[in-house]
């Protein structure tokens, strides 16, 4: 890819994926399995986010979370993960997708708990402002200047 231009078409799989995560230490390594490739970086998308994310086995897509301002939604291209939300676990297979709407506090997060890869493309917009809560762990963020900054519950950097 041409750093001068933005393509107008490429192959998912020319995106360089990347492997590690945004959040901080003990959670980080916790994502371990799972890689992103920011398709909508590539055409330099500012008003939502689109990512073809793979979770090898074992693998989970994020901290089971949710947002006060991005919308979220899911499509599943490959394999079988477990969606758990604050409903509970919902197997789902290629094909299927699910929506979740900003500030209805529907903590959600995609587990792989098969043998085989499971691959989905998830779109959310950029609201700034936007803070996301971690129900289950002693985590919150919020979207500062197109950056996540993550604190502990009590607003204690980490």
């Amino acid at each position: 890819m041409n750093d001068k231009h933005t393509p107008i078409a490429l192959s998912a799989s020319d995106v360089t994926p990347r492997t590690t995560s945004l959040y901080p230490e003990p959670f980080a390594s916790r994502m371990a399995g799972r890689e992103k490739r920011r398709l909508g970086e590539v055409f330099d998308l500012t008003n939502f986010g689109v990512n073809l994310t793979k979770l090898a086995p074992g693998a989970s897509s994020a901290l089971r979370h949710t947002h006060s301002l991005q919308d979220e939604f899911i499509y599943i291209l490959q394999g079988h993960p477990i969606l758990v939300t604050d409903a509970g676990e919902t197997p789902l297979a290629p094909g299927m997708c699910a929506g979740f709407k900003a500030g209805t506090g529907n903590a959600h997060q995609l587990l792989n708990r098969s043998n085989e890869e499971v691959q989905y493309l998830e779109i959310g917009d950029r609201s700034l402002g936007d803070a996301a809560f971690y129900p289950d762990d002693d985590l919150q963020a919020l979207l500062v200047d197109g950056s996540w900054r993550f604190t502990h519950k009590d607003g204690e950097p980490y």
